[in-house]
């Protein structure tokens, strides 16, 4: 079964707005890397639009656009009518039996990203490895995670790497 990993950049304070942030090189690096994992992404409408920032000619040879953009992408919306090249577009209805039945297929893993969508595959219990890369800023704005979380989800930490400028990225899997 391929794993479903999620991975999102917060401040200390919670916030995931994407404008909060500075990225430097090395953690578009590791992104991409993280991103190169896996067989193909699953995303919202809101992050899949600001993805489509890396189809733009003067940013498409930066590796994290190649990786984004040679990716198949699972779009979950209930207002779009049509996605781009390499993308499928998922009602919010077939959302379960969609990500089921993708993690059954062979391969090294799915990946998704945004704020609501991770809401509704946690609710799910489909998510199996979380990865939060906290900045050393406080952004006293903007989304927080996981609003509104029916039942509480018990993490356990797998693995932490230390970026520059002070950035910590934690890897923790559900605990059984």
């Amino acid at each position: 079964m391929r794993p479903l990993r999620y991975s999102i950049n917060v401040s200390l304070d919670g916030c995931v707005g994407h404008d909060a942030f500075r990225p430097s090189a090395e953690l578009h690096d590791h992104a991409a890397e993280t991103i190169s994992r896996a067989d193909a992404l699953i995303f919202g409408r809101v992050t899949y639009e600001l993805m489509e920032f890396w189809r733009d000619p003067s940013v498409a040879d930066e590796p994290f656009a190649q990786v984004i953009n040679g990716a198949p992408k699972y779009v979950v919306s209930g207002t779009l009518e049509d996605v781009g090249p390499n993308a499928e577009l998922v009602r919010p209805a077939e959302l379960e039996a969609t990500v089921r039945r993708l993690k059954a297929e062979p391969g090294e893993g799915l990946y998704c990203g945004g704020v609501a969508l991770p809401l509704a595959l946690t609710e799910l219990r489909l998510i199996d490895e979380y990865e939060f890369v906290v900045h050393p800023t406080l952004a006293g704005r903007g989304p927080t995670l996981f609003a509104g979380l029916g039942e509480q989800l018990d993490l356990e930490l797998i693995r932490r790497q230390e970026f520059d400028g002070g950035v910590v990225a934690s890897t923790y899997v559900p605990r059984v």
